[in-house]
């Protein structure tokens, strides 16, 4: 592989033009195809295969009215009264007629329902709250906001009588792509560039070939929805996950290329040298990523199937623009890569890879784990194990209901509608087959209504063949209560006592129940995929069995640390002052398989850009102490920059205000904080040193079977190197 890397960064440094041509029109494909076919409007494919989706397909089969009730646009203005009166009382029935007649007159406003009406009356058993449907008519996405902003400030402007919240929404929650937030952790990250190159230049190629990936990565992803179509949130993360490895990459490579240019090589051959040695590193960390993006497929759940595609073609553009338009760069700037005073040595012949002899704090850090690993080990365990322990709190849900804020008019609406009047905005839809089912249907509804946790059992219509009928059942909580939870398994376990019945739960609802738990499995099944995968993956890479064991245990940890922040922060509310998005829910339940996935990835990244450079110096012959200390010392600084540089960058996404962008980009900013300084720059160094020789242990039948990648690049020779007389012209 290294021979084959080293090929195509010396052709993509010698051929510039053909390289960006064909980056640029790669960019124009994919730009024209967005402006004219794109499709944003949601993933494919249906709802995933659960008992609830399965009985609702029954539901639209033999109730296929229900199909044709038109969407109405629709909200609820919900009126609680203070003190002691009651909304039955004559004054106060009268002023709250008097608001919604006035209603009446607010823009689109079509129809405004009675909540005294006799026939469907809107009132809460304790009489302090009454609920009006107020109908629009002529609602567009260019009027939607505008009109819900008139409708809440109206019932704000309603007096002191009573309180007034708007439940319902007929706007969609609209976000900024990109923020402020984003945008200061872009500069930030540029900034831990030119701070660890020392050259401007450098900086702005790495961040250039970044930000030029994840342009095409997202615009490919767009591009993709004329084929596929996606939901708008899809590119979340891509955009963020491409633009985080995009400058890891680069940073690496670059790296290596700046080092064999201090030792003294030409930019032709330091180009070839830096993609045939850490080009071979990116391309397995990459791919790691890529299994880990791809495997989600194996949930069968559209919208994480879709994100994980769209994330794993984000990472390759990110991988092939290292191997091909960074060369390009490196080679136009040759010395200018280096610092200034680095180019005066250089040229002065004073150089002598200084950056890895001198005392450093990175060389200490290196000692100090080597000299004392089981303390150290056991210190980075501990406060890992203790940032993890929130996690045992964490809840998960796959509709948050009544809105994404906690603090907004539409939840504390909807909050008071579930105190009042039970689970009416989210019902439970019972169907019932058998044979005469007319006939039992009441018997069926008795024994609904007898059941924990119902508040009503309205009953239900019979299908013309007579085998089916459908009964709505009125939870006494919310959808996401354990309440609702334990209600749906009743009736599916033993609500029917009666021969030939057979009872199924669907609505919006249960779909959302199943859904989780769906979600929970497929996590189980996917942990074990991309584990096993990437173990044999690294064990080729590595040529041991205990390094990817201890990169995966290590993995195991920072993924607790990530999940207890997350659920102290949004679930517990710890950073409310800091944290723009909305705090105090659940987690949304894709969120945990996205985490794992990206996390995997980019921990295992982190593994192969420390642990190959150590596995270097052990091969060429130092003690496993000696080899340890002098590639940390070699990778070390990158790693460090690498992790500060993603830090930043999803520090910058968790800065959005939209609730599931802000959850990863938070999880992931502390995944990788925790990985990198805990895990592969403590725990990591304070195994291998704990294991000694062993460390590298490879069962002899295994060694022969396992094909030699040759990684650490000790095929490339010295064949292409040009005579170093010849650096001068070169590089003029």
């Amino acid at each position: 592989m290294p021979n084959v890397l080293a090929a195509i960064g010396r052709f993509s440094a010698r051929h510039r033009f053909i390289i960006i041509a064909a980056w640029v029109l790669i960019f124009a494909v994919f730009t024209g195809i967005s402006a004219t076919s794109s499709d944003m409007s949601g993933s494919t494919g249906g709802m995933p295969a659960t008992s609830a989706a399965n009985a609702l397909a029954t539901v639209q089969q033999k109730f296929p009215d229900m199909n044709s009730s038109p969407d109405k646009k629709t909200l609820q203005l919900v009126i609680e009264i203070h003190g002691s009166a009651k909304v039955t009382d004559a004054d106060t029935k009268a002023a709250i007629d008097s608001t919604l007649t006035r209603a009446e007159a607010l823009p689109h406003v079509k129809s405004v329902s009675d909540p005294y009406n006799v026939q469907r009356p809107f009132i809460s058993k304790d009489g302090t709250t009454v609920v009006s449907t107020l109908e629009f008519t002529g609602i567009t996405d260019d009027n939607a906001a505008e009109t819900y902003e008139k409708v809440v400030g109206f019932a704000q402007d309603q007096g002191s009588q009573f309180t007034t919240q708007v439940g319902g929404a007929i706007a969609k929650d609209s976000y900024a792509a990109f923020g402020p937030g984003e945008a200061a952790g872009i500069l930030i990250a540029f900034l831990v560039l030119l701070i660890t190159f020392g050259s401007l230049v450098a900086a702005g190629a790495n961040m250039l070939v970044a930000i030029s990936g994840v342009a095409i990565g997202t615009i490919g992803v767009v591009a993709w929805s004329a084929v596929h179509p996606i939901d708008s949130t899809t590119i979340t993360l891509p955009s963020m996950l491409g633009l985080a490895v995009g400058i890891d990459y680069s940073l690496f490579i670059l790296t290596r290329f700046r080092a064999e240019l201090r030792a003294g090589r030409t930019a032709d051959d330091a180009v070839s040298r830096a993609t045939g040695t850490a080009g071979t590193a990116v391309v397995f960390a990459g791919l790691t990523v890529i299994i880990a993006l791809v495997g989600l497929w194996i949930t069968n759940i559209p919208a994480i199937r879709d994100m994980g595609l769209a994330g794993a073609f984000a990472v390759i553009v990110a991988v092939l623009m290292s191997l091909t338009l960074l060369p390009v760069l490196m080679k136009s700037l040759g010395l200018k890569a280096l610092s200034r005073k680095d180019r005066r040595k250089l040229l002065d012949g004073q150089i002598k890879e200084t950056e890895l002899t001198r005392r450093s704090f990175v060389g200490g850090w290196s000692k100090a784990v080597t000299r004392r690993p089981l303390p150290m080990l056991l210190g980075a365990a501990a406060v890992l194990a203790i940032l993890a322990v929130p996690f045992l709190s964490m809840k998960t849900a796959a509709n948050i209901p009544g809105g994404s804020s906690p603090d907004s008019t539409q939840r504390h609406a909807y909050n008071l509608i579930v105190d009042k009047f039970g689970g009416v905005q989210s019902p439970l839809m019972v169907l019932a087959e058998g044979d005469n089912i007319s006939g039992r249907i009441k018997t069926i509804e008795t024994e609904l209504a007898g059941l924990d946790h119902v508040a009503a059992v309205i009953p239900g219509a019979v299908d013309r063949a007579g085998d089916a009928a459908l009964i709505t059942v009125i939870p006494a909580g919310g959808p996401i209560d354990e309440g609702t939870k334990g209600l749906v398994q009743n009736i599916r376990d033993d609500a029917s006592s009666i021969s030939g019945v057979h009872l199924e739960v669907t609505g919006e609802t249960a779909i959302g129940l199943d859904t989780t738990d769906l979600m929970t499995q497929a996590l189980i099944k996917y942990v074990a995929v991309i584990v096993v995968l990437s173990f044999l993956l690294m064990m080729v890479m590595f040529r041991s069995l205990l390094v990817p064991l201890f990169a995966t245990a290590g993995y195991l940890l920072s993924l607790g640390a990530a999940f207890g922040a997350l659920t102290a922060v949004f679930q517990w509310g710890w950073l409310k002052g800091i944290i723009q998005a909305p705090q105090g829910d659940p987690m949304m339940s894709l969120l945990p398989i996205i985490l794992v996935g990206v996390l995997f990835g980019l921990a295992m990244d982190y593994q192969v850009f420390l642990v190959s450079r150590i596995r270097e110096e052990y091969v060429g012959g130092r003690s496993p102490k000696d080899a340890i200390m002098t590639g940390f010392r070699k990778s070390g600084p990158v790693l460090i920059a690498a992790a500060l540089i993603m830090g930043f960058v999803f520090g910058g996404f968790a800065s959005s205000t939209m609730t599931f962008a802000a959850e990863t980009a938070f999880g992931l900013l502390v995944g990788v904080l925790a990985d990198a300084f805990l895990v592969r720059m403590i725990i990591m160094p304070a195994l291998l040193s704990l294991a000694g020789h062993g460390a590298w242990w490879l069962p002899g039948w295994l060694d022969k079977i396992l094909p030699n990648l040759d990684t650490e690049g000790h095929g490339l020779g010295d064949a292409n190197e040009d005579a170093p007389e010849e650096r001068a012209l070169v590089n003029a």
